[in-house]
C-alpha cells in the first residue's frame, strides 16, 4: 500500500491514495489554513469509521441478515500534550434492516474490534476505544 501526501500552501496538503483516489488536508484558520479539507487527524477518525463498517457489513450480509444501512459516529478525546494521540474514542452503529438480530449485530462489531479492523486495533494501541449500537427496522415496502 502506497500514498503520497503534497504540500499545496500554508497547510493545506494533497493526498493521493495508491488507488488513484486524492483529496485535500487542510488546517483550521488559527493555524494559517483555509478549512479546505478535512484534518489530517480527522482522516484517521474517518478511516477507521469506513474500515470498521465495512468489516460490520460483510459480517451481517454473510451471516444472512437483511442489513440495508449502517451509520457509525465516531467521537475521539486527544491526548492535552504532545504527541496529541487519541486517548478515547467511542463508536456508535446505527444498523438498518428487516429483523436483525441484536446477538449477531454485536457480534459482528466485536469481530471487527478485535480481529479484523486494523485501523480500530492500531488506533487501540493508544486510545480506549469502545462500542454500542442501535438497530433501527425498516419496513418491507
Amino acid at each position: 500500500m502506497k500514498a503520497r501526501v503534497k504540500w499545496v500552501e500554508d497547510v493545506c496538503f494533497m493526498g493521493e491514495a495508491g488507488s488513484g483516489h486524492a483529496l485535500v488536508m487542510d488546517g483550521s484558520p488559527d493555524i494559517g489554513g483555509r478549512n479546505l479539507g478535512p484534518r489530517p487527524m480527522e482522516m484517521l477518525l474517518l478511516g477507521a469509521g469506513g474500515c470498521t463498517s465495512v468489516d460490520v457489513v460483510m459480517i451481517l450480509k454473510k451471516s444472512r441478515q437483511a442489513v440495508t444501512g449502517c451509520e457509525v459516529s465516531v467521537e475521539a478525546e486527544r491526548a492535552d500534550d504532545h504527541p496529541k494521540v487519541f486517548t478515547k474514542i467511542h463508536m456508535h452503529f446505527t444498523v438498518r434492516g428487516r429483523n436483525l438480530k441484536a446477538e449477531t449485530v454485536e457480534r459482528a462489531i466485536q469481530l471487527s474490534a478485535e480481529k479484523y479492523c486494523s485501523a480500530t486495533i492500531m488506533l487501540g494501541r493508544t486510545a480506549a476505544v469502545t462500542h454500542d449500537f442501535e438497530i433501527v427496522e425498516e419496513g418491507t415496502a
